[in-house]
C-alpha cells in the first residue's frame, strides 16, 4: 500500500492593500475533515478522485488552509499558520511515501515573502527523496526555492478559473506516474520580465489562451509531463514577481528547454496586447446614460478576489455626482455600516458613512441616509467552485437609486454569489458594479449591453504603474519603459 500525504495552503495577497490579513482569514480543515472538499470544484477534490480510484493507494489527509484574497499576511498570522501546517506534516511524514501539496503561489507574509517556498523547503527536509508534486494557480509566483524542492507540478489552464478539480486531477496523476515509474524528471523554467492584465488573458478567446493550448498539446502528445505559463499576480510585490514558462519532461532536459524557450519567445511580443484597457469613469458614466439595456461597471481596481480591500465607494460617488438616475447595484466592504444596519433592523433608517472603512486615503467615506432592506449572516457559496463564503454580518441598503450589499469582511466577488445570497438578481438593475477583473461569460457579459472596465483607484488597479512596486526585480514591463529580453532556461 502506497500512502500519500495531502496538504493545502492557499492565499493570494495584494501588497497594496493597507489591511493585513491574519490567521483568522483562513478556513482550516484538519485530518479527515479534508474529505469535505469531495464533490466540489477544487484541486484537492480532483486529487482525491484519482487517489481513491486506486486500491493500492491510501490517502493521509494532513491539513487544508484556505483564505480568500487579502492584504499581506501578518507576521503573527504567518507564524501560527506555518507552525500548525508543519506540525501536521511532521507528525505523519515518516508514515507516507509521497506528498501532494495544493498551493496558490501568490502568498506573502510580513517577514516571509515566499511562504510557499518556506513550506516546501521544510517539507523536503523532512521527506528526504519522497516525491512531492504541487498544483498552482496560474496567477502564482513559482520561485527558485519552490522549484528546488519539488518533483512535479500542475498549473491551471483556464481564466476565469474553472479547472480547479482538473488541475488537482492532473497533479495526482503525475504523482502516481512518478511513484509507479520512478524517473529523474526535468523542469525547465524561463522567466519573462513582464506583468500582464486585460481581456487577452481570458483563455477562451485571448492570445494567452492560445499559448496555454500549446501547453495542453505538449502534455496530450506526451512531449511534456507538465507544461504551463504562469503570469503571476502583479499586485503581490515580491522579489521573483514575473511571468514564466514551465515545461517538465521525463529527463529530456534539452526538450524541456527547447519548448520553454519557444513558448517564452511567443509570449514576449504579446505583452503589449496583454494589458488592461481602461475607460475614464466620467466617460463610462456619460455613455451608460445613453444605453437602454443593462451595463456592467467592472471595478477591477477594488477586486477582493485579487486582494483588494473592497471598500471603494468611487463609482457610487461618481454616479451620484453625475446625476445617473437609473437603478444601480453595487457591493462594498464596510463593517461599521453593516453593524449599524443590523442594529437598526429591517426597515430601519440609518445615517452612516459608506466606504473607506479600510482604505480611507484612497476612498474618503461618503455620508448617506439609507433604508435597511435585508439582513443576513453573509454566508454564500461560490457559483463554480461551490466553496463557502463568509462575509460576516451583511446588509442590503437602499438610498436614492442605489442598492448596495454591505459586507463586514471581504470575500471573493468574481461571480454573483453575494448578490443571489442576499435576495438580489443583477438582471433587475440597469447598472451593476462587479469587483473582479473578469467573470465567466454567462454571469454578466451574456445579458448586458456593455461592460465598462473603468479606471478607478485601488489596490488591484490594472494601471500597474500607479501601484508603487518597490520589491520586485527591475526592469520589468510595463513598470519600466525599456526592457529587453533574451530567453534562457534554468533547468531543475
Amino acid at each position: 500500500m502506497t500512502r500519500i500525504l495531502i496538504v493545502e495552503c492557499m492565499q493570494e495577497i495584494s501588497s497594496f492593500n493597507p489591511l493585513p490579513s491574519g490567521y483568522e482569514n483562513f478556513h482550516i480543515l484538519r485530518g479527515e475533515e479534508i474529505y469535505q472538499q469531495c464533490g466540489g470544484n477544487q484541486a484537492v477534490a480532483g486529487a482525491l478522485s484519482v487517489f481513491e480510484a486506486r486500491s493500492d493507494i491510501e490517502v493521509v489527509p494532513a491539513i487544508s488552509a484556505r483564505s480568500g484574497s487579502a492584504g499581506l499576511l501578518s507576521a503573527a498570522g504567518w507564524h501560527k499558520l506555518s507552525t500548525e501546517i508543519m506540525d501536521r506534516i511532521r507528525t505523519t511524514i515518516d508514515e507516507v511515501d509521497a506528498i501532494y501539496f495544493s498551493l496558490h503561489g501568490a502568498m506573502g507574509a510580513d517577514g516571509e515573502l515566499d511562504p510557499e517556498g518556506y513550506l516546501l523547503k521544510e517539507t523536503r527536509a523532512l521527506a528526504g527523496n519522497k516525491p512531492i508534486v504541487i498544483s498552482l494557480d496560474l496567477h502564482g509566483i513559482l520561485t527558485d526555492r519552490m522549484l528546488r524542492q519539488i518533483d512535479g507540478l500542475a498549473i491551471y489552464w483556464t481564466y476565469p478559473h474553472v479547472d480547479f478539480f482538473d488541475t488537482g486531477r492532473r497533479a495526482a496523476e503525475l504523482l502516481l506516474r512518478l511513484i509507479d515509474k520512478p524517473t529523474k524528471s526535468t523542469i525547465a523554467r524561463v522567466v519573462i520580465p513582464a506583468l500582464v492584465r486585460g481581456d487577452e488573458l481570458i483563455t477562451k478567446n485571448g492570445c494567452y489562451g492560445d499559448l496555454l493550448r500549446e501547453c495542453q498539446r505538449l502534455e496530450a502528445e506526451g512531449t511534456a509531463l507538465a507544461a504551463g505559463i504562469m503570469i503571476g499576480n502583479p499586485f503581490t510585490d515580491v522579489p521573483e514577481l514575473c511571468s514564466q514558462v514551465l515545461v517538465m519532461t521525463d529527463g529530456d532536459a534539452a526538450g524541456a528547454e527547447r519548448e520553454a524557450i519557444r513558448l517564452a519567445q511567443e509570449f514576449w511580443p504579446m505583452r503589449h496586447r496583454m494589458q488592461g484597457k481602461l475607460i475614464a469613469l466620467d466617460r463610462a458614466i456619460a455613455q451608460a446614460k445613453s444605453i437602454s439595456g443593462p451595463v456592467i461597471f467592472t471595478d477591477a481596481a477594488d477586486a477582493t478576489s485579487s486582494g483588494a480591500s473592497g471598500d471603494s465607494n468611487t463609482i457610487i460617488k461618481a454616479l451620484q455626482g453625475a446625476g445617473y438616475g437609473k437603478r444601480v447595484l453595487a457591493p462594498i466592504v464596510d463593517a461599521p455600516a453593516a453593524a449599524a444596519a443590523h442594529k437598526a433592523g429591517v426597515g430601519g433608517e440609518i445615517e452612516i458613512t459608506l466606504g473607506g472603512s479600510i482604505d480611507p486615503a484612497r476612498f474618503p467615506p461618503m455620508r448617506v441616509k439609507a433604508r435597511v432592506k435585508l439582513l443576513s449572516d453573509g454566508a454564500a457559496r461560490l457559483e463554480t467552485m461551490k466553496a463557502p463564503l463568509a462575509a460576516g454580518p451583511t446588509a442590503v441598503l437602499a438610498f436614492e437609486n442605489f442598492t448596495v450589499v454591505v459586507m463586514s469582511r471581504s470575500v471573493s466577488l468574481f461571480d454573483r454569489a453575494m448578490y443571489f445570497a442576499n435576495g438580489l438578481d443583477p438582471t433587475d438593475f440597469d447598472l451593476i458594479v462587479v469587483k473582479s477583473p473578469h467573470t465567466e461569460h454567462h454571469m454578466f457579459d451574456s445579458w448586458s449591453e456593455k461592460n465598462f472596465n473603468v479606471d478607478a483607484p485601488g489596490a488591484t488597479s490594472a494601471n500597474l504603474k500607479s501601484l508603487g512596486h518597490t520589491i520586485c526585480a527591475r526592469p520589468i514591463y510595463p513598470l519600466d519603459e525599456t526592457v529587453t529580453f533574451t530567453p534562457g532556461a534554468t533547468i531543475y
